[in-house]
């Protein structure tokens, strides 16, 4: 960080959120947002990967927070914590999400799990962008909110249909809240990854290698792989002054992915 000149870095001094900063592109972010100069809150609910990634990153740019988005008084709890901690908030990665546990096509749609996911994914993500926002509007801040979406949400899907309608939902929240809290100056976007290995695969290292290069045969960019530090830099170009004029856009990381693979090609849409 010395070794940085303080003009270089992208987000320096601004205070953010990151939910489901333990692991996977969250974790990423964190990373990248506290070498920008960034204060990082992680909030997750994998208390203990939480805590070590932040002691790893390091006290001075990073505090662990336990919250689940599922709960609006958890999401109030980590608004409050973060403004009494840092005073204000500047930028909110509403990133935490699940994937679907069993295939959930139309036919054989399982709506316990339906709601479980749709509890974290859309309600969970509305939360944190609704008390984020009115800790923006409230201290005059032109803040950053950006979500986690997925190609999936635009494309469609053979299976995961909870999981790509409950993405689907998030691209309304982003395209109705930047709407609406463009008055305010505060700026709301999206990313949307296509596959990129994470924390939330519990498949094999064999299942996941054969997906990614399904996915690789399906993109028009050959010669390279996504990775979750990709996913990280459009973050950081998301919540930084470079984009101080992007609002309500929708950044796709997906290498030019021509259609989404078929259900009898790779069992999964996320790693």
């Amino acid at each position: 960080m010395a070794e940085v000149s303080t003009h270089a870095l992208k987000l320096s001094g601004k205070i953010s959120i990151i939910t489901g900063g333990a692991s996977g592109i969250g974790e990423a972010t964190a990373r990248l947002f506290a070498s920008n100069g960034a204060f990082v809150v992680i909030a997750d609910i994998q208390d203990e990967l939480g805590q070590k990634v932040s002691n790893s990153i390091g006290p001075q740019h990073c505090t662990y927070f336990h919250c689940d988005i599922s709960c609006e008084d958890d999401v109030i709890s980590l608004i409050n914590f973060t403004i009494e901690k840092y005073a204000r908030l500047d930028i909110m990665f509403s990133n935490a999400g699940i994937v679907s546990t069993c295939k959930q096509t139309v036919l054989d749609l399982d709506l316990t799990q339906f709601d479980k996911l749709f509890a974290i994914n859309t309600r969970g993500t509305a939360a944190c962008v609704k008390h984020a926002a009115r800790a923006m509007v409230n201290q005059r801040v032109k803040g950053s909110i950006i979500c986690t979406t997925s190609v999936a949400a635009s494309k469609g899907a053979s299976m995961r249909t909870d999981y790509v309608m409950s993405k689907h939902a998030v691209l309304g929240l982003v395209r109705s809240a930047s709407n609406q809290l463009g008055v305010y100056g505060i700026r709301v976007n999206c990313v949307s990854p296509s596959a990129v290995v994470t924390g939330l695969s519990n498949r094999s290292p064999e299942e996941i290698e054969k997906t990614m290069k399904v996915y690789e045969g399906l993109s028009s960019l050959k010669g390279v792989r996504l990775s979750v530090e990709d996913v990280a830099e459009a973050v950081v170009f998301l919540a930084s002054d470079s984009s101080k004029f992007v609002t309500r856009h929708e950044l796709v990381v997906d290498g030019g992915l021509t259609k989404l693979p078929d259900e009898d090609d790779v069992k999964m849409y996320n790693c």
